[in-house]
């Protein structure tokens, strides 16, 4: 897929270069000698028209539809990846922050467990050593 998008970016930048060449013709036209020279450069554009069009449809590259109508209202992509970038993030503290509360919650309820019930202390204390208890008494 690489050498796909490789190639791709390739026939881009050739194409960039066609439409390049022929604004300066355009703006230098000087007749038909000019006229041959854009006739073989539009044909050159349209080749890479569809080697670009082949390329792309041996890619499979998925692109959420949120950044499509993000960039569809002209906004900036670079603004919906760091979006998306700080609601990952947001989502991860929260999922960091469950994790401790559970964590100190086992610990507690251990520790409560083996004071009220005895006779399982050994195995609370084993639970708890393979749930990684930072308390295990």
């Amino acid at each position: 897929m690489a050498a796909t998008l490789d190639e791709a970016d390739t026939q881009l930048k050739l194409i960039i270069s066609n439409l390049y060449h022929l604004m300066v013709q355009t703006h230098d036209y000087e007749g038909p000698s000019t006229q041959q020279a854009m006739t073989a450069e539009i044909k050159r554009f349209v080749r890479a028209l569809i080697d670009l069009t082949r390329a792309g449809q041996q890619t499979s590259v998925t692109v959420p539809i949120d950044l499509i109508d993000f960039v569809e209202k002209a906004r900036n992509p670079d603004i919906y990846t760091r979006q998306f970038v700080e609601e990952a993030m947001r989502l991860n503290q929260e999922l960091k922050g469950r994790t401790e509360a559970f964590a100190e919650f086992r610990d507690i309820l251990g520790q409560e467990m083996m004071s009220a019930i005895p006779d399982i202390k050994e195995q609370i204390r084993h639970i708890m050593l393979a749930t990684n208890s930072k308390v295990v008494t």
